[in-house]
């Protein structure tokens, strides 16, 4: 009796067993489903905005597509913004945000990043007058940023007695300086030139820098073998040359030496 039970037992372990599905991999699934969604900017020039034929353009774009064309996959561009672009990755609304994304320590703490494939400086600008020489000099200035970005962790950590006003996008954060609603505006320095080269008559001038943060591919936590095929794809491309080559087509200059 009791060697009938046991071999009962086992049996019905091994079922059970047998009925737990395998974890699913975000690779394979991407590759059997022929498509990977990434999260891109749209409002954030030359990293990401709408061309004149109304499709997504810029530096991100171009490097979602470099990674879905040698996946052999259809890329699916999915638009976001900086408070949203870490969300949708969690929720699996998409596989990749490539989205002019810093690293930073609380963002580690949910996602995974790739290593950068662009250079970022994160700046303050605005009118010639007033000057300013040093943090202090920020104290009770109404200064514009997007919400959640890292110019917004910067703003708050380095000049904590500025008068900073939040938007959820980069396009209200900028249009806030347009309209004079501001005196000056945190963002990349990228995204300022651009801005300038469409307004050549614009009073803007860098006033001081923040950090030197480069941009990184954002990945699922835990999806080691999807982390592991974009870098290959991004250390292959800088080898080539090609990462260099959507930088100076998109930022002005060479991406360079980039960190790991």
């Amino acid at each position: 009796m009791t060697t009938r039970i046991l071999f009962a037992a086992a049996i019905g372990l091994m079922a059970t067993l047998g009925a737990v599905p395998a974890v699913a991999d975000a690779l394979d699934d991407i590759i059997a489903r022929k498509t990977i969604r990434v999260a891109v900017p749209t409002d954030y020039p030359p990293f990401g905005s709408v061309g004149a034929d109304m499709q997504p353009r810029g530096m991100d774009i171009d490097v979602a597509n470099l990674i879905g064309e040698k996946l052999g996959v259809k890329v699916e561009l999915v638009p976001v913004t900086a408070p949203n672009r870490v969300a949708f990755l969690q929720s699996g609304k998409t596989d990749l945000t490539i989205s002019s994304l810093g690293k930073t320590e609380e963002r580690a703490k949910v996602i995974d990043f790739s290593i950068a494939y662009s250079p970022f400086f994160d700046a303050i600008f605005g009118k010639k007058e007033p000057p300013v020489k040093e943090y202090a000099d920020l104290s009770g200035k109404k200064i514009s940023v997007t919400r959640g970005s890292m110019q917004d962790k910067e703003l708050a950590d380095l000049a904590p007695k500025a008068v900073v006003q939040r938007f959820e996008d980069n396009n209200s954060t900028i249009a806030a300086f347009m309209s004079g609603q501001v005196e000056m505006f945190a963002s990349g320095t990228p995204v300022a030139a651009a801005i300038k080269r469409r307004n050549p008559d614009l009073d803007l001038e860098l006033k001081i820098v923040l950090a030197n943060s480069p941009c990184y591919v954002g990945v699922v936590k835990g999806e080691t073998r999807l982390l592991d095929k974009v870098n290959e794809i991004i250390r292959e491309a800088k080898a080539k040359g090609e990462i260099d080559k959507l930088s100076v087509k998109w930022l002005g200059a060479p991406a360079g030496e980039l960190p790991e």
